[in-house]
């Protein structure tokens, strides 16, 4: 079994002594953060984990993409990627993380987040920042959940809490759909989220786009012209993108060899594998993860 480079972690192994609900951890960002220093370093969730900033600023890296902190933004992260924070001066706001199978007993769609478009765990998604209204809304909501899950031990709060984060997402989400106004807009977006959907479950098997738009029942120059439209690139560069992110994160988090990765992602040698990473990030896989070693070290020691 590879071993796990980077940590790993669960909601239990984030809980307090004094935390209720063992698929829910809602807190207070720097309170939670000044607990928990130890998740300056880089790591991974299992679990779904939602920030939202109300003061501070730096920078936050998800999954090798580094942006740029700033009030009134909140962040969705899916499970499984890895990221780290590097604050500058003090920061302040919400933290909320829960489980997959949280909406579980409470919902017939039990993966109702992925219904919206900031849970795909893309970089063009989950990241928002919140205008002024809907900031003031938010930061209610927020503090409805912390209340709620501090004052009530009666066996209605956890779903209260499930209501107001159902209430979260729906609020972010109309703010969203602000600017798709138009049908043919909503349309679009519709289909580009299916798209991603069908490459996150079948990246490592299906890697020509026109197999991907005969499933989503567009032709290729559809999907192209869609993909080229909204997010700047083609169907082909999305999927080899996420192919890319795959070999990154395996690269990063296991000591599988370049051969077992290359295998494990349906290449048909090590070869073509190296050329087509190299060819994508710049750098040998090889290179990569050497860099990579270095960096982590090097973060660490400061």
């Amino acid at each position: 079994m590879p071993k796990e480079q980077l940590p790993v972690f669960s909601i239990p192994a984030l809980r307090e002594s004094n935390d209720k609900y063992p698929e829910l951890v809602a807190s207070r960002l720097k309170e939670y953060l000044a607990s928990r220093p130890y998740l300056f370093q880089p790591h991974r969730h299992s679990f779904y984990h939602l920030v939202y900033l109300t003061a501070g600023h730096g920078k936050h890296t998800i999954d090798f993409v580094h942006y740029s902190v700033n009030a009134g933004q909140i962040y969705f992260m899916v499970p499984g990627q890895a990221h780290n924070w590097k604050f500058t001066g003090e920061v302040d706001g919400y933290v909320i993380n829960f489980t997959e199978d949280f909406f579980n007993d409470f919902l017939k769609y039990s993966s109702y987040p992925e219904q919206f478009q900031f849970f795909t765990g893309g970089s063009e998604e989950q990241i928002i920042q919140l205008s002024k209204e809907s900031q003031k809304v938010v930061t209610g909501i927020f503090e409805k959940i912390i209340t709620e899950q501090e004052q009530n031990t009666d066996a209605y709060a956890i779903d209260i809490i499930r209501t107001l984060l159902l209430q979260l997402f729906i609020v972010v989400n109309r703010q969203i759909e602000l600017t798709q106004k138009e049908y043919g807009l909503r349309t679009n977006h519709f289909v580009l989220r299916n798209f991603k959907k069908l490459v996150e479950e079948n990246y490592r098997h299906i890697k020509l786009p026109g197999e991907y738009a005969a499933r989503l029942h567009v032709t290729p120059n559809y999907l192209n012209a869609l993909c080229k439209d909204l997010l700047g690139k083609t169907a082909g560069e999305i999927l080899r993108e996420r192919i890319v992110l795959e070999v990154k994160r395996l690269l990063v988090n296991t000591e599988m060899t370049i051969a077992e990765i290359a295998n494990h992602l349906n290449f048909e040698d090590r070869s073509n594998f190296t050329k087509f990473f190299k060819r994508i990030a710049g750098i040998t896989p090889e290179a990569f993860r050497s860099k990579h070693q270095h960096d982590h070290a090097k973060h660490k020691k400061n």
